[in-house]
């Protein structure tokens, strides 16, 4: 009797945690990689990309797992994130499709550009409501080599519904053609978390994220490593 009063009060923590980072890791905008901040920008025409990283955050720790593929379709960029958080033994499957459309300045170049990012996720080992995401993202290039992003919108989170206003700035320093640092501030689900990392390419279609972040009031610790890779489809 006592050893299982024992495990319930250790998994209640473990299923708090994995609940929270499951509104903030499900829900996080996924163009700009692991970055909670996005960019403006979508695929050109005729190419596709995937996304797959891996993060810990938290002292149990919350360890996350991502894969997201995306293509360009017409005006949209469309996509399906797929991720898997597990602590301490209990674990959750997250999933769902996205859909981006820049509205504003297409081109890489554009001084400044803005775009619409859709998205619903799923949990699919517990079930409960759906949960989405609606962002604005705006990009700003006051130099070639600078660029500012910021992000206003909402999440909607897996199992309950609950709307959390999501927002954040982020600025973006190409050093040279393959290193770009990257320092961004950003509010979701209530929490604030400020994350720095760096950007290197490979090649000028793989790049590798690196970042550490530190999150709400207890200042949690977090560490995520990613890969992109860019390609076509025709």
């Amino acid at each position: 009797m006592n050893d299982n009063k024992r495990r319930t009060t250790i998994r209640w923590p473990r299923t708090a945690w994995l609940l929270a980072a499951t509104c903030v890791f499900a829900n996080a905008a996924r163009a700009g990689g692991h970055f909670d901040v996005d960019d403006a920008g979508t695929l050109d025409p005729g190419q596709c990309q995937y996304e797959a990283w891996w993060g810990r955050t938290g002292p149990e720790p919350v360890k996350v797992l991502h894969v997201g593929p995306s293509c360009r379709v017409g005006p949209f960029e469309l996509g399906l994130s797929l991720d898997r958080l597990s602590v301490g033994g209990v674990r959750s499957i997250v999933g769902g499709p996205q859909l981006k459309w820049n509205f504003l300045g297409p081109a890489a170049d554009a001084p400044l550009s803005a775009a619409l990012s859709l998205g619903a996720a799923f949990d699919l080992t517990r079930g409960g409501r759906a949960g989405g995401q609606f962002v604005l993202p705006v990009t700003w290039r006051p130099a070639g080599s600078l660029q500012i992003h910021a992000n206003l919108g909402a999440d909607w989170a897996t199992g309950t519904g609950v709307r959390t206003g999501r927002g954040g700035l982020a600025a973006e320093w190409a050093l040279d053609d393959k290193l770009s640092l990257i320092a961004e501030r950003s509010r979701a689900s209530g929490l604030w978390t400020s994350r720095v990392g760096g950007r290197f390419s490979l090649t000028p279609l793989i790049s590798v994220d690196v970042s550490a972040s530190i999150a709400g009031p207890q200042r949690v610790r977090g560490f995520v490593v990613g890969l992109n890779h860019e390609f076509s489809w025709r």
